[in-house]
């Protein structure tokens, strides 16, 4: 599957909440090709946000898979006091943690990818300006920006999507701003203004 720019998609949920709302009815009344009308609206924009967590294509690949049959599964679970799309991205984020902890290397996914990139170069495309973003970010710094800048979720909506509180999102996205702007001031050789969406 291609990875898709960041600015791509509608941010923040699907472009007719209505749609899906009556896809999982029809899914709770014994309808599983209903199913596929999720998948067919989310099914990038969850591939996207895997890939530039675990960042693997294949491993990205088998999330989305692994992440929609949870989903299908656990789709009773959905309560409408929360939109489905964050519903959706929480599973996706706990998936992806597990993955991250039960392969144990954290602190390994940048180098690895790394080597991936010399080793199979002709597979791989050159660094694009997101990746360049990207590379210095921990998982859980990607995560938060993904979501607050690209899906433009609120604070409290992410609080439910990781577990964390609200205040401590908004600090480590304070932290994360600063850091992206002052990177791209040290790639410019001088001083940058703010491009990432202040923390309002």
């Amino acid at each position: 599957m291609e990875v898709i720019s960041l600015e791509q998609g509608n941010p923040g949920g699907p472009l007719n909440p209505n749609k899906i709302e009556e896809a999982i009815h029809q899914v709770h009344a014994g309808d599983r090709q209903a199913f596929t009308t999720i998948i067919t609206e989310y099914e990038r924009k969850i591939y996207t946000y895997c890939y530039y967590l675990l960042r693997s294509r294949e491993e990205a690949e088998d999330a989305v898979q692994d992440i929609f049959v949870k989903v299908y599964q656990q789709l009773r679970r959905y309560e409408k006091r929360v939109s489905f799309s964050a519903w959706l991205y929480k599973v996706a984020y706990h998936h992806c943690l597990d993955q991250l902890r039960r392969r144990k290397r954290r602190s390994r996914l940048l180098s690895l990818y790394k080597l991936q990139l010399m080793t199979n170069q002709q597979a791989l495309p050159e660094e694009s300006p997101v990746d360049r973003i990207f590379e210095n970010l921990t998982s859980e710094e990607r995560g938060l920006l993904i979501l607050r800048v690209i899906e433009q979720y609120s604070f409290e909506e992410i609080s439910m999507i990781t577990g964390s509180s609200s205040a401590a999102l908004r600090k480590k996205y304070e932290r994360l701003r600063k850091k992206l702007i002052q990177q791209k001031a040290d790639e410019r050789g001088g001083c940058a203004h703010g491009e990432v969406a202040e923390s309002n």
